[in-house]
């Protein structure tokens, strides 16, 4: 069984990782990435929460005669800006969730385990 000041300690380290999950997901939806297919033709912006923010068509990728295709390369652009918000999240939550494992044994020990 964990020492009350060995529980107090922890209790402390997961109110800091609490509250620096909560700054990690702010500056998430702050930050942005930009996917481009087509050779640039279509662009789909993300934030680093994965809102879709816009999507920017270049003028000469619109054949009416081919709309499938602009279909597609729009569906890719979302599809790879959607790709790039997460890595950019395991990249910011990296520490946090390295942080939480090496705190799970702790945890183990306080709940029993």
């Amino acid at each position: 069984m964990a020492s009350k000041n060995e529980m107090n300690q922890m209790m402390k380290q997961v109110q800091q990782m609490q509250a620096d999950m909560m700054a990690t997901q702010e500056k998430l939806a702050a930050e942005t990435v930009e996917a481009s297919v087509g050779g640039g033709v279509v662009k789909a912006v993300v934030t680093g929460s994965g809102t879709l923010e816009s999507i920017t068509i270049d003028p000469g990728a619109v054949d009416p005669d081919d709309v499938e295709m602009l279909q597609d390369l729009i569906v890719a652009a979302v599809n790879e800006g959607l790709r790039m918000a997460q890595e950019l999240q395991a990249q910011s939550f990296g520490g946090i969730t390295n942080a939480l494992g090496g705190l799970g044994g702790g945890l183990g020990g306080l709940l029993g385990g």
